[in-house]
């Protein structure tokens, strides 16, 4: 791979734009270090293992772009992002990637609030007498 792969990869309101190039292993989310970024352990691990799976740490750089949601959202948007960006440099990676269901867009979202109900589901006490 001698040029740059551009992925994008979403996730409940979160998207993640991510450019893959050959590198050293860095990886920068909205321009800081991703253990500044993620702080959490768990996060990071999201963004971790499937360069691992791939055996490809440290030799990929990974420039990441991500708005909306929340870092756990965001997280798993750009996790899907790097499946997808290492399937696209070797079709090898798609088996253990896809067992792992790394590649498959996870489509729960929020649902809406209805009129009448203080939240989507949820209703107020009711009140027999």
């Amino acid at each position: 791979m001698d040029s740059i792969i551009n992925t994008i990869g979403r996730r409940k309101a979160s998207v993640a734009r991510i450019y893959m190039s050959n590198g050293s292993g860095n990886i920068v989310v909205n321009g800081k270090d991703y253990k500044v970024y993620f702080p959490q352990a768990a996060i990071q691990f999201n963004l971790e293992d499937p360069l691992k799976l791939a055996d490809a740490e440290g030799q990929y750089d990974i420039k990441v772009n991500v708005k909306g949601g929340g870092f756990k959202g965001q997280s798993e948007a750009t996790r899907l992002a790097i499946a997808r960006a290492l399937v696209k440099i070797s079709e090898d990676n798609r088996k253990p990637l896809k067992e792992k269901k790394y590649l498959t867009r996870d489509s729960r979202v929020v649902e809406r609030k209805k009129y009448g109900k203080p939240k989507a589901r949820k209703s107020f006490q009711f009140s027999k007498r």
